[in-house]
């Protein structure tokens, strides 16, 4: 018999029984993720270095602008994830055969020429937040040194670190993580990682309030910072907004996620109902910390809320508030570097299926700790891409830019363009029709966003790069 191709199984107190129970219907283990499972999977990978600029974008954008932009790429996330949702089984969405990631989807509705495309962008965008998430940790980490020191020497004093040191020690731990299998045996990390994300925020939060409780009055304006020039308040707008666009980045794990729920009920209504309430819970944290962020600084809004020194004390909870963002972000680097690590394993096994360094697993005993497997072409193929991440951001270290840039790589292609035009071959819309003018107009609307965010950020970082020389 055929073990996972079967669906009964001889058995000698009973005659059969139902291998279903062990195997899904694509002959893999059984999935028993869940709403809740995909909720913390979400929130690990979007709660993250994103909310900590969104105080500064909305000081870009003021108080008009600010909540507007946070709220529309909340309601155009939405919207993309109801219509991606549909696409994780194909032709049916409920009964179809299981498009077990992003590409699969993209290969099965769209064909090979569009897959290649899909395919470079996504693993660019989970590359480039690999790197963000790097840099996002090393300034937290030099975060607590600088409290710490301003604490002890006083606000003025020279407390300077370097951060190279901070990213090096990160990818050693990512090392070690990266010895997890896959994505399916991350729910215990994302757990974690999302209680962290609720921690800092909650922080944030509470020094904001605090803050402007302090002022006695809300700081800010309508339109946001003033500039020398008008050119410099457009190049900031568009910086701000691929700042917002960035920070709801999880369409490029999206149906990877979908594909550790268990089923009955249907993936794809669960998974609605996992990014519905997703979503709330993170525009709330990102209204209220942004807000707050924004109320208590106004125009000298720091481009990193907990990293940036607008909140000096209590200085141990803003260490525990950085110690809170490390944890999450070695987390919520591992659910976007697993599906290129995946991605990569099954590419390779494919080519290679009878080499030894690709293949094999071996029992590993280190002295205090369990037995477990070690792959030798996984432990090399993990170690270089977290090495190449860690150098990617000691050579590119700028913050803000780089969050604007990723925002807008991300935003209009995978999580807009790729699942309209699938939900449109999926559901066989017509040209011409009311859905597919609603949507098309949806789409260049975003596209517009995309462009905007791309333009800021790479003049950002092209003023930052002359502004070091």
């Amino acid at each position: 018999m055929n073990g996972r191709n079967s669906h009964q199984v001889s058995d000698s107190a009973s005659g059969t029984y139902d291998d279903s129970d062990i195997y899904d219907d694509d002959g893999r283990a059984k999935r028993t993720g869940n709403v809740k499972s995909a909720v913390a999977h979400i929130i690990t990978a979007v709660i993250g270095s994103g909310v900590l600029s969104l105080a500064w974008s909305i000081s870009q954008l003021g108080w008009i602008g600010g909540p507007l932009a946070l709220f529309s790429c909340a309601i155009a996330t939405y919207i993309s994830s109801s219509l991606l949702a549909d696409c994780y089984r194909h032709p049916d969405s409920v009964t179809g055969k299981r498009n077990h990631s992003f590409m699969d989807a993209v290969r099965v509705n769209l064909g090979n020429k569009r897959t290649y495309v899909a395919g470079f962008l996504q693993f660019l965008s989970l590359y480039v937040t690999s790197v963000a998430y790097v840099l996002t940790t090393a300034t937290s980490m030099k975060a607590i040194m600088r409290s710490n020191c301003y604490h002890k020497e006083g606000h003025n004093a020279p407390c300077s670190y370097e951060a190279n040191i901070y990213m090096v020690l990160f990818g050693v731990v990512q090392i070690v993580m990266s010895f997890i299998p896959d994505l399916h045996g991350m729910t215990w990390v994302s757990i974690i990682a999302a209680l962290m994300s609720f921690t800092y925020s909650f922080i944030g939060l509470g020094l904001g309030i605090a803050t402007v409780i302090k002022n006695g009055k809300v700081m800010g304006s309508l339109t946001g910072v003033p500039t020398a020039s008008v050119a410099d308040k457009i190049w900031s707008i568009f910086q701000a907004i691929g700042d917002i666009s960035f920070s709801y980045p999880y369409s490029m794990l999206f149906l990877e996620i979908q594909d550790t729920l268990e089923s009955p009920p249907a993936e794809n209504q669960s998974m609605k109902k996992a990014s519905l309430v997703s979503i709330l819970i993170t525009t709330f944290f990102y209204i209220c910390c942004g807000g707050f962020g924004y109320a208590s600084f106004g125009d000298a809004t720091p481009g990193n809320l907990l990293t940036g020194f607008g909140f000096y004390e209590p200085y141990w909870l803003v260490d525990i508030a950085n110690v809170c963002i490390m944890v999450h972000l070695v987390g919520g680097y591992q659910i976007y570097s697993q599906p290129i690590y995946s991605t990569a394993d099954r590419w390779y096994t494919r080519k290679f299926p009878k080499s030894n360094f690709v293949n094999d697993f071996h029992i590993v005993k280190l002295p205090l700790l369990p037995a477990f497997e070690i792959n030798l072409f996984r432990f090399c193929f993990r170690t270089a891409f977290v090495i190449s991440t860690v150098g990617f951001a000691i050579l590119f270290p700028y913050f803000n830019s780089v969050l604007g840039l990723l925002g807008a790589i991300n935003f209009w292609p995978l999580a807009i363009y790729f699942p309209v035009e699938m939900y449109f071959v999926q559901n066989k819309i017509g040209a011409w029709t009311r859905r597919w003018i609603v949507l098309r107009i949806f789409s260049f609307a975003c596209f517009l966003v995309t462009i905007v965010g791309f333009v800021g950020s790479f003049e950002g970082i092209v003023r930052e790069k002359i502004r070091e020389k």
